[in-house]
């Protein structure tokens, strides 16, 4: 059984996908809103599959949260939501079809299904609150978003838990078994300069594109004083792959949904494992993690 990919297809999502279909099958990829604007997830998402011939079935899906708010981050990603140094991915105008039919069907013909979930969690509480008895058929969804401490979006809230914070509630709501890899345990795994030339360098056939994309993900970092990016969605896809290299613990997670200062904001409560409603990152192999990450950049499929 393969699995299958949510995503709001940027920089750290293509690196993120590359990994996963290093070392699994992937049966699906769903497109939401996150990055960019859906439009132009869309064409990130045809571009990729040209660039690196993906014969996966890719779908689309929400172009905005549960209650129709449009947030993006384009602010910090661009217009494409994918920063480069030059060299882009190709932009392609798709017409995917809509996800949530392929998303229901997979779940009825499979069991234990697993899904990586990159971005806001919109399309799969769509799902949730669309057909609640395939529920039961997901094993588990890993999701980078949340934070333990402080947000990156807002000082309170990470982006993709602040930017559709309901469909968060709905999922947690419905018991919907979620492995949250929060912004705390991705710093922990950060790149830098050398990283770039190494990519440039390596026998991967699209090793010139990937190298400008990671370097413009990188300059997220240097514009701001800082030598290191961290690695955000591939460190999810390294926990989704390879949990061996990871700590989980059972934790209660709650999210804040007024409209205030803290809304999106993650609470999480490790005291009381009886009382868990999913489970978090508390600990990582750094160095391994990085040079999995990273092999996904070096390595021809």
């Amino acid at each position: 059984m393969g699995v299958w990919i949510d995503t709001d297809m940027g920089a750290d999502d293509l690196f993120a996908v590359l990994l996963v279909m290093q070392h699994r099958h992937v049966d699906g990829i769903s497109l939401s809103f996150g990055n960019a604007t859906l439009a132009q997830v869309e064409k990130n998402a045809a571009g990729a599959a040209r660039s690196f011939d993906w014969q996966v079935p890719i779908w689309t899906g929400a172009d905005r949260a549960i209650i129709g708010k449009v947030e993006t981050a384009e602010r910090i990603h661009g217009v494409t939501g994918m920063r480069t140094r030059g060299a882009n991915l190709p932009q392609i105008t798709a017409n995917f079809a809509p996800a949530l039919p392929e998303l229901c069907t997979w779940l009825e013909q499979n069991d234990d299904c697993k899904i990586l979930a990159l971005g806001p969690l919109t399309n799969l509480a769509t799902l949730a609150l669309s057909r609640p008895d395939l529920l039961s058929q997901i094993g588990q969804i890993t999701w980078m978003g949340g934070g333990l401490t402080s947000g990156n979006h807002t000082p309170s809230a990470e982006f993709n838990a602040f930017a559709d914070p309901e469909s968060l509630a709905i999922l947690l709501a419905r018991n919907v078994p979620i492995c949250m890899v929060d912004l705390d345990a991705c710093r922990r795994v950060e790149i830098n300069e050398t990283d770039i030339s190494d990519v440039r360098s390596s026998e991967h056939s699209q090793n010139e594109l990937l190298a400008d994309i990671l370097g413009g993900y990188l300059d997220i970092a240097l514009t701001r004083g800082r030598e290191t990016m961290a690695l955000y969605d591939p460190v999810a896809a390294a926990a989704f792959v390879r949990s061996d290299l990871f700590e989980i613990c059972p934790a209660h997670i709650a999210i804040e949904l007024d409209d205030s200062p803290c809304r999106g904001r993650t609470i999480v409560d490790t005291r009381n494992p009886d009382q868990a409603n999913a489970t978090i990152v508390t600990g990582l192999d750094s160095e391994k993690i990085r040079a999995l990450c990273l092999s996904a950049l070096k390595e021809s499929q």
